[in-house]
């Protein structure tokens, strides 16, 4: 079986297997040991970037936002877990942003956002329908399983506090449309959203722009997302730094706010 390639859900094709297969994994080391994606696609500030003072921008009011970071993309048995995500290093990177942001007390919001990829109950436009259809053709997943496969990641799981939302996204790429987040943020007088997660050139480049147009200042972890391959990777944070948001590195992040500290 063959998705189409214009979908987000790539791997969706191969996430049949109850893991990942050990070619893939493989495959993932490879990228990994070449430089291929990762810490290694985030580029260079664009040069208007630099013009800004970023460690002062993550002094003001902050959001934190992971986005779709669930088992289905991290765990042997998730419907993507073929895109192997664990062997990539994004978790890690992410447990590093939400440490130092816990320490800043100018986070004021810390927001967990699901993305399903069985979306049998979500409205649907014609497009919508189709597209999600294809996400999950082939794939046998009883009722538990679906709601095992949206949950949050173990590993961030832990580090889910009181007070902090949990959420699904419900729109095709953005948690902006739907949800509760807009009055949060808009309660809490957040001016910096820091953002990661999964899928780098979906997600967290629909998010970026959504905040962007909202008025709010994104800034994106590039080693704390991640694409449906590697290798795609570094167009995307191109793409993303050159027009929408900085992109820096989990440990620029956290260089970033202890100036401030």
């Amino acid at each position: 079986m063959h998705l189409p390639l214009t979908t987000r859900r790539e791997a969706l094709a191969g996430a049949v297997a109850i893991a990942a297969t050990s070619a893939i994994t493989a495959d993932q080391t490879a990228n990994a040991a070449s430089g291929i994606g990762g810490v290694n696609a985030i580029p260079p500030l664009a040069a208007h970037w630099n013009e800004l003072d970023l460690a002062e921008i993550l002094s003001r009011p902050a959001a934190y936002m992971s986005v779709s970071q669930n088992k289905s993309l991290y765990d042997p048995g998730g419907a993507q877990a073929s895109e192997g995500h664990r062997e990539r290093g994004s978790l890690p990177a992410t447990i590093k942003v939400v440490n130092a942001a816990r320490k800043a007390a100018n986070f004021r919001s810390f927001n967990w956002i699901g993305y399903e990829v069985f979306r049998e109950s979500y409205p649907q436009s014609d497009f919508d329908r189709v597209q999600y259809a294809s996400w999950v053709k082939g794939l046998n997943f009883t009722p538990e399983m679906k709601k095992q496969d949206n949950e949050l990641v173990g590993e961030l799981r832990a580090l889910v506090q009181p007070g902090d939302n949990e959420f699904n996204e419900l729109a095709l790429q953005t948690a902006f449309a739907g949800t509760q987040l807009p009055l949060e943020l808009a309660r809490k007088r957040i001016q910096t959203i820091v953002l990661t997660g999964i899928h780098l050139d979906w997600c967290i480049e629909g998010n970026a722009r959504a905040a962007r147009d909202a008025g709010y200042l994104p800034i994106v972890i590039g080693d704390a997302c991640a694409c449906q391959k590697p290798e795609q990777e570094a167009a995307a944070m191109q793409r993303i730094n050159n027009f929408f948001a900085p992109v820096i590195s989990s440990d620029r992040f956290v260089e970033l706010l202890s100036r401030k500290a």
